[in-house]
């Protein structure tokens, strides 16, 4: 298979699955088991143009921040976007600093994804009928920022889906939930992103070939995209459905993914 088509098929799988919550990197790790291993760098950059790509979608929030920041509900809900995105930060330094890898087996993802599917099954069931919040409390702050950490750590986990599942966990609405989960992974995803590449330039690993950079702009612009249109269609579905089939699709790739893995 051509460099090129295999970018593009891993843009693709990045740009449907950053937001949705059943794992981009769970799936892209998956992917590149039959498609050309990428860089830790490349999965990060690409992630980063698939986040950049929402900030379009969010246009009143976009006005919010830039006409009324004298505003206090202006400057508070920026100060929780910060709180959730430092806690990340300062976990995401540590990990890094202490070389940290994200597991390529098969068996940590279906597990992640397993879990995360039943607990998705599961709280929309518990909430059903339930009045939900929407204010973003600081317990969502702070759940919202380890839940993006646990991410991190257990590929297959989901950072949208982590961080949406215990902000439904604690009452809060599913859209303000989601709007909340996206914007608070723009500076988290970009910030990574660029601590990446910095780190790229700054300290080249001397036996690893040299990073395509056409290959990831491709691949970064066909994530952009694709991320654009996911996203757009899923701010819509929440906005009158539950995260449930997300949570039995989730069961059943990781129970087929679980079944290859013990086999």
């Amino acid at each position: 298979m051509p460099d090129w088509l295999a970018v593009i098929i891993l843009g693709i799988i990045e740009g449907i699955t950053e937001f949705i919550p059943v794992s981009s990197t769970g799936h892209l790790l998956l992917a590149e088991r039959w498609l050309p291993h990428q860089t830790d760098l490349f999965n990060i950059v690409i992630q980063s143009g698939a986040v950049l790509a929402v900030l379009p979608l969010f246009p009143e929030r976009m006005k919010q921040f830039i006409f009324k920041l004298h505003e206090p509900a202006t400057r508070d809900y920026l100060l929780k976007i910060f709180v959730a995105f430092a806690i990340t930060g300062v976990g995401g330094l540590i990990l890094d600093k202490k070389g940290f890898k994200l597991p390529e087996e098969a068996m940590p993802i279906a597990i992640a994804l397993l879990v995360g599917g039943v607990l998705f099954v599961a709280i929309e069931w518990w909430l059903k009928d339930k009045k939900l919040s929407t204010e973003v409390t600081w317990a969502v702050v702070l759940a919202v920022g380890f839940g993006q950490l646990l991410a991190a750590i257990f590929p297959g986990t989901s950072r949208s889906g982590s961080t949406i599942l215990l902000a439904l966990l604690l009452g809060l609405n599913r859209s303000v939930a989601t709007e909340f989960s996206f914007l608070v992974g723009i500076p988290t995803m970009m910030a990574a992103g660029g601590w990446k590449i910095l780190k790229a330039f700054r300290h080249p690993d001397p036996v690893a070939p040299p990073e395509h950079w056409g290959m990831v702009i491709l691949a970064t612009v066909v994530a952009a995209v694709v991320s654009f249109i996911a996203v757009k269609w899923l701010l819509r579905y929440v906005q009158t459905h539950t995260f449930t089939a997300f949570g039995w699709y989730r069961i059943v790739l990781g129970a087929g993914l679980l079944v290859l893995a013990l086999l």
